[in-house]
């Protein structure tokens, strides 16, 4: 049981890799389409690559969107709208005009003209009122068929043009009143019909809509069938005309049908396999080229984090509608992972996730040309992406190539460009402005993973910050050596093709530490006294290689990334101060060389393994007298040899190649800082 314990605890990592790729495996696998998918690729106007293609099974020929919609706006444009009609209004009015004309004439007018009027006003409610009075008035053509419900009951048939508007009534009224016998009458009548007039026709949206949806539930959206075994299509034909309806609609049933049939599990087998296989070669990728990053499981999970993250923007924006596809911002993945890692890890993982994304979309072929491209584009145009400038001309030139991509696919496939979806190229142009998120994405991801990007290293690089304002005041000389060692440090990073801005900012502080005891270092001891002469020499060695811990200790305390923390650990490797060991040697010749040693690790880097070198190069030339080039050669080449004679290089990935290059700037560099020149003859 203890072993089987001992052998989890060993291999945790490599266990906890496991399971990351088991969940992300079936989560990308979760949130694809829920469908098969059609085995062949064909476009409108161009030939049938394949064999004859025969009907599988029976199945519908579907008309296209274009024509269901022209269905729908023509059902919707002619569709019977329903009103309802109150007919108490109407012996309402014809009441209350019988009672107030005689108040306002039986003085002033005769029985017989009395009995005239209202012979004449209830012709004008009879018209007024034939269909009805509307309450309001409603943006409907004229001629639209009109049904009129009394009691929920269909009482009239009529067009929209025949109901009346209370703006309708004066025109009425005055049209009837224009009789030389009722001249006089007109004013006092018109006002009296306008007092009593009331609508009695409201809208019926209810039943309207209800009628409206049963009749566009009725449409058809198939016109005939194919039968099992029936030819579709002869290889070498033009996909055209009912050919690819036929064969849009064969597609739609392979899309359509649902996983929870009979194929279920074996369709997400499929799929499972797919992935699987995807992130595998991701995973040996790491393994084999990137074991950095492989060791580590926090930028493993973070790697697979983004590829989930992409795949889940994208079936969300899939499942929303299709056509948006272009407006997720892929290129943000290959911009991530080389401000963090590398261009080729960057590239490599963004095609292993359009290939992903390709079982997703439609178009996959394609949507992964466009996708593959822009990261191309991407990882070929950013150098240094803390520079804003960089990053927005990039973002521009990924646009273009989107765009360019775009046209081009568009022309293949219609052979015109009278019929170009310009908002697509909108949709490329969100896409871009989407793009530039990436910047404060970065900050988001440092923060959560623990990561350091190029922009973090540039703000640690200004020496201003606070703590190297305090070295520079605590540590005057400590200061000045770091400085010239991040010069150092940057060219050889420069000459090699290492991160020059990780080297330089290792550099600046890497000597920390010496701000707990900076007398104690001869850079820092401008009076000239000396304070290890009154030390014991191991207790001397203690001090100088405490400052390793004590650089740790303040780094953390100020929260410095861990990447810059290496340095601090690994500047010495387990290098002995060999002053105080001979010195100690001379009065003990059992002297342990441990008790002078540095506690290590070796440096593990290429970064590391420089600063190692430009360090004890810096620090020693102040040793140098009357420096002269061939001095400067040797003095470079023996201190160099010997970190190597002590393995202090074995685990850097670091070359000798790359070593001898190092070797050779940092000469040039040091001959430049004692302003050697060419000694003349006489």
């Amino acid at each position: 049981m203890k072993d089987q314990i001992n052998s989890l605890y060993k291999n945790h990592a490599l266990i906890y890799k496991v399971l990351l790729f088991i969940f992300t495996t079936f989560l990308i696998v979760y949130l694809f389409p829920k469908s098969s998918r059609f085995k062949y690729d064909f476009e409108k106007g161009k030939l049938w690559q394949s064999e004859n293609l025969y009907a599988p099974f029976n199945f519908a020929i579907k008309k296209t969107e274009k024509k269901i919609k022209a269905e729908k706006e023509a059902i919707k444009a002619s569709a019977d709208q329903y009103f309802n009609v109150d007919t108490g209004i109407k012996k309402q009015v014809e009441k209350e005009f019988n009672v107030r004309i005689v108040k306002l004439l039986k003085d002033s007018t005769s029985n017989k003209e009395l009995k005239n009027l209202k012979v004449v006003g209830r012709e004008i409610i009879r018209n007024l009122y034939k269909y009805g009075i509307l309450t309001e008035k409603r943006a409907i053509p004229k001629t639209t068929r009109t049904i009129l419900l009394e009691n929920r009951v269909e009482k009239h048939k009529t067009q929209y043009s025949n109901l009346y508007n209370l703006t309708d009534v004066k025109p009425i009224i005055e049209s009837v009143l224009e009789k030389q016998e009722f001249k006089p009458y007109s004013k006092v009548l018109t006002a009296l019909f306008f007092d009593i007039i009331k609508p009695n026709i409201e809208y019926n949206k209810e039943i309207t809509n209800k009628v409206l949806k049963e009749t566009l539930n009725s449409i058809s959206y198939t016109r005939g069938s194919v039968e099992k075994d029936a030819l579709i299509i002869s290889k070498g034909e033009i996909v055209e005309g009912d050919k690819f309806l036929i064969l849009k609609s064969l597609e739609s049933e392979y899309q359509s049908k649902d996983w929870n049939n009979s194929n279920y599990y074996l369709i997400a087998f499929a799929y499972t396999l797919l992935v699987a296989l995807a992130l595998l070669m991701l995973l040996l990728f790491l393994r084999k080229y990137r074991i950095e990053v492989f060791t580590n499981n926090t930028k493993v999970t973070f790697i697979f984090f983004n590829i989930i993250l992409m795949v889940l923007l994208t079936t969300l924006v899939v499942n929303y509608n299709s056509q948006y596809i272009y407006i997720v911002p892929i290129a943000i993945l290959p911009l991530v992972l080389k401000a963090f890692f590398d261009a080729r890890l960057g590239l490599f993982t963004h095609v292993i996730t359009v290939l992903l994304l390709g079982s997703i979309v439609p178009n996959s072929y394609e949507y992964m040309f466009l996708q593959i491209i822009a990261g191309i584009v991407t990882i070929l145009t950013i150098s240094e992406l803390y520079k804003r400038a960089n990053l927005f001309i990039s973002v521009g030139q990924i646009t273009l190539i989107y765009i360019v991509a775009y046209f081009a696919f568009f022309v293949i496939h219609e052979t015109k460009i009278e019929a170009l979806k310009w908002e697509t190229f909108g949709l490329f142009i969100l896409c871009g402005l989407a793009t530039l998120f990436v910047q404060p994405l970065i900050y988001v991801y440092e923060k959560v993973f623990s990561l350091v990007s190029d922009v973090s290293l540039l703000e640690l690089s200004d020496t201003n910050s606070k703590l190297l304002k305090r070295l520079s005041n605590e540590a005057p000389g400590t200061f000045h050596h770091s400085l010239n060692v991040a010069n150092l440090a940057e060219a050889a990073s420069n000459e090699i093709g290492a991160n020059a801005m990780l080297a330089r900012v290792g550099a600046l502080y890497h000597d920390i530490g010496k701000m707990k005891n900076p007398v104690f270092f001869t850079e820092n001891q401008a009076t000239g006294i000396n304070p290890h002469n009154e030390l014991p020499p191991k207790e001397s060695a203690k001090i100088i290689t405490d400052h390793v811990l004590n650089g740790i200790e303040i780094a953390k305390k100020n929260n410095l990334p861990d990447r810059v923390i290496d340095f601090i650990r690994t500047h010495h490797g387990t290098s002995t101060v060999y002053y105080f060991y001979m010195k100690e040697k001379e009065e003990n010749e059992d002297a342990n060389s441990d008790d002078f040693s540095y506690g290590g690790p070796k440096p593990f880097s290429k970064e590391t393994a420089i600063l190692m070198m430009c360090d004890s190069v810096e620090a020693a030339s102040k040793s140098l007298k009357e420096p002269t080039s061939v001095k400067i050669d040797a003095f470079v080449e023996n201190i160099i040899n010997k970190q190597m004679e002590q393995g202090q290089f074995l685990n850097a990935n670091i070359t000798f190649k790359e070593i001898q290059s190092i070797k050779k700037i940092l000469k040039r560099k040091l001959a430049n800082i004692y302003h050697l020149r060419i000694e003349y003859p006489e």
